[in-house]
């Protein structure tokens, strides 16, 4: 028999863009196959610009320049062989190359005032959406920005256009074959800001006035080139021009002032574009010939809750006369009228300034007084609190080596001891070799990192570390120990398991599963993770650094409930584990259809479809409501009901009900389910008595349980503490919260709350009082429970 004909090598899909040159090819086991090509199922005899080829087996399809008619389907044929492949023509946006060259190499400067427009042209398969973005956010019409597209090109047009149009913009150009970003520049160049206030005083004299400012802010796009000073003397209306100064000089000194003679000085700034709106100073006054001047600002010595000690230095001026003593002035900061300190001068150079509100931020200056008057007061002091130093925070605790390799060694430890007045601000970690006297920084940590690593010894090498806590009152004593790199003391892995790690997570499904635990061990330990003994599913991420192993699931479902174990090996057989449960749940799903039934003269049975979340939810329960007209009120019949069934006793003859009933739990509760038509029991009429038969309802009592426990709380200092619970029971029980085995009822700080069986404390602005055990009792005719949790507060970090 002949051999048959087969395929070494198929046909294959390319995509090439508009313009460039395709090829396609295939190669078969025989020479004499002659073939044939399709596109989309039809033959191919002659096509413009597609070459046929055969050389040897190997057969081609040759396209010099793809267009948008070669776009499709081909198909080979030949003797007992047949291959597929596709050709995709692409015709993604673009620009001229000569036009991007321009429009992204050079800024495009406009003057303020005028109106921009930038167009840019392109090409490419339509449809092409165009969008203008400014700082990453896309730009639509407003009253002065305009964006027009048409089918080869975009313009954004801008009316008058200021300086905060200055900036970096983009044109994204989009077809469903690619994307063109431009990056373009606009640049809006415009007169100066005015200088930079306030307008200083450095001096001031009988002979002359020296006045300081600052350069703009913003210089309009053009360097500044000089500075216009003027000056009005206070009474009169016009101002007179004293002089220029160039850029570089910031400051200007007249000598043409009378003694004791009050102005008013304003600076203009000058560039290429025009001249600044001015600078104005206050009223400054020429001082006489005998007064003092300006001292220098006081300094703040020391600072209590309700005074502040504060010194000065005479000024470099006394004037024609001895000094005689200061005036002594202070205000809070952020107001503008000074008070005065004493009724008399303070001939001292020193002041225990007294009678001050505890907490309040002040601001102090002094004037010079002799027998001529009192001079120029100071500049005013930096703010100063009215209140007691903090202290110094103490030492850090157990400061070890939990790792090293050749070149680098890690350190970890806990925090000081929390005492009133020193929380701590952060820890400063200092190094030093042991044969040199002095330390050098490495690390200034904030206050929740309590681990680090030194980085870049040489192997082998000894040094000392140290490392102290940082707060309001300054550092704190150091702790210090010897290290070597390379050499870390072996500690066994042990799981760093504290109040923040709970053993019992309740999720909405939906939101993430993100639970940190932290271990130490040297070596480093080995983490494995489980769920119910088995690996964790593959949606779950962990990660492990730096002394601590995260579980991260980003949106939890419901068979993600179960134990969850963390296994903190050393590789030795050595182990530790820990495990905590994860229950998801999620606002329930409705209860199914409802039916009535009256199995009981003058009673309605009513019965329900399960809700769909009894499947997952174990704390999943209802409650059956009634209303007596269509727009009636909605009553409560019964609640925390765990089966699909209940009987309502006090059903009246001739008057209809409606009925609804609610899926709960500790989220929340589903939408109703509810009965369209009425419910009616007809009254017979009395043609003679009926003894009514007793009939003694299923006793649905229940003693309290807790459906959630309390947990403890770990909170800030003036922050507030939510604790809450679920109870169940029948009848409802009554719910008594408790601190330290005192009721608190009656106590106004603390507010309670019971919504259907969730019960909450909310405890307003949390002190150091309120730490301690927290206990609620639940109690109805049938029995009584309890619950307690322990609430801890901790500074401000």
């Amino acid at each position: 028999s002949v051999p048959r004909c087969y395929l070494n090598k198929q046909l294959a899909t390319v995509r090439v863009l508009k313009g460039d040159p395709a090829e396609l090819s295939c190669t078969v086991s025989k020479d004499n196959v002659t073939g044939a090509w399709f596109k989309d199922g039809l033959k191919l005899t002659s096509m413009d610009g597609v070459i046929f080829e055969k050389k040897g087996l190997v057969h081609k399809l040759i396209i010099n320049k793809a267009e948008d008619i070669h776009a499709g389907k081909y198909r080979f044929e030949g003797g007992d062989v047949k291959t597929e492949a596709s050709i995709f023509v692409e015709d993604p946006p673009q620009v001229d190359k000569v036009l991007l060259k321009n429009l992204t190499s050079v800024p495009t400067v406009a003057k303020a005032g005028e109106g921009v427009k930038l167009r840019i042209p392109f090409e490419g398969r339509w449809p092409i959406r165009a969008a203008w973005l400014k700082d990453r956010m896309e730009l639509g019409d407003d009253t002065r920005i305009r964006v027009d597209k048409t089918d080869t090109c975009t313009t954004l047009s801008i009316s008058s256009c200021d300086r905060r149009d200055c900036g970096d913009y983009k044109v994204r150009l989009k077809n469903d074959s690619g994307v063109l970003e431009i990056d373009l520049k606009l640049v809006v160049i415009d007169k100066p800001q005015p200088p930079a206030g306030p307008i200083k005083i450095v001096e001031s004299s009988a002979n002359n006035i020296t006045i300081q400012w600052k350069p703009p802010k913003d210089d309009g796009g053009k360097p500044v080139q000089r500075y216009i000073v003027e000056r009005q003397q206070v009474g009169r209306n016009n101002w007179e021009t004293l002089g220029e100064t160039p850029r570089s000089c910031t400051s200007f000194t007249t000598n043409s002032v009378e003694e004791e003679m009050s102005y008013y000085f304003r600076v203009r700034a000058m560039n290429a574009e025009g001249v600044s709106d001015a600078l104005e100073s206050g009223e400054v006054k020429a001082a006489g010939k005998a007064s003092p001047g300006a001292p220098d600002p006081p300094e703040i010595i020391s600072a209590s809750r309700d005074t502040i000690t504060i010194s000065w230095k005479a000024p470099c001026k006394s004037g024609a006369s001895q000094i005689m003593g200061y005036i002594v002035q202070k205000r809070k900061k952020g107001t503008v009228t000074w008070l005065p300190v004493t009724n008399v001068p303070v001939k001292d150079k020193k002041l225990k300034v007294t009678s001050l509100k505890k907490g309040v931020q002040y601001e102090f200056r002094v004037a010079a007084v002799n027998a001529a008057g009192t001079g120029q007061p100071s500049d005013p002091s930096e703010p100063a609190f009215a209140r007691d130093p903090a202290k110094s925070p103490g030492q850090v605790q157990d400061l070890k080596v939990s790792s090293s390799d050749s070149t680098s060694v890690t350190l970890t430890w806990n925090k000081p001891e929390v005492q009133d007045g020193n929380d701590v601000k952060g820890y400063e970690v200092e190094m030093k070799p042991c044969n040199s006297p002095s330390w050098t920084k490495c690390f200034t940590l904030p206050a929740q990192s309590t681990c680090c690593r030194v980085q870049g010894l040489q192997a082998g090498e000894k040094l000392l570390l140290r490392v102290r806590a940082l707060s309001d009152g300054g550092p704190g004593e150091a702790s210090e120990l010897e290290a070597c790199a390379g050499a870390a003391a072996t500690v066994s892995p042990r799981l760093l398991i504290d109040d923040t790690v709970k053993s019992f997570l309740v999720i909405k499904a939906g939101n993430p599963i993100r639970v940190k635990i932290p271990f130490e061990g040297s070596p480093e330990p080995v983490v494995t993770w489980l769920k119910d003994g088995l690996p964790l599913p593959s949606r779950a991420a962990v990660s492990t650094e730096d002394g601590s192993s995260q579980l991260l699931l980003r949106a939890a479902e419901f068979s993600d409930s179960g134990t969850y174990t963390v296994e903190l090996g050393d590789g030795l057989g050595e182990k530790e584990t820990f495990s905590f449960q994860v229950q998801i749940t999620d606002i329930p799903q409705p209860p199914g259809a409802i039916q009535l039934e009256e199995n009981v003269p003058n009673t309605v049975t009513v019965t329900w479809e399960p809700s769909a979340s009894e499947q997952w939810e174990k704390n999943l329960y209802y409650t059956v409501l009634k209303r007596e007209s269509q727009k009636g009120l909605w009553h409560v019949l019964g609640d925390l009901i765990y089966n699909n069934k209940f009987t309502f006793t006090r059903v009246v003859p001739g008057r209809d009900y409606y009925f609804r009933v609610v899926a709960k739990n500790d989220l929340g509760a589903s939408d109703p389910s509810e009965t369209v038509q009425p419910w009616r029991i007809w009254k017979k009429k009395a043609e003679f008595r009926v003894q009514a038969q007793r009939y003694r309802g299923v006793n649905q009592n229940q003693p309290p349980r807790f459906l959630v426990p309390l947990r403890s709380h770990v909170v800030v200092t003036g922050s507030e503490c939510h604790m809450s619970c679920a109870v169940g029971g029948h009848p409802s029980p009554k719910i008594t919260w408790y601190k330290d085995s005192r009721d608190l009822s009656g106590d106004p700080n603390y507010f309670c709350t019971n919504d259907f069986g969730v019960c909450s404390l909310v405890v307003l602005g949390v002190t150091k009082q309120d730490q301690g055990e927290y206990m609620v009792e639940a109690s109805n005719e049938v029995g009584r429970a309890f619950s307690k949790a322990f609430l801890a507060i901790r500074g401000n970090s």
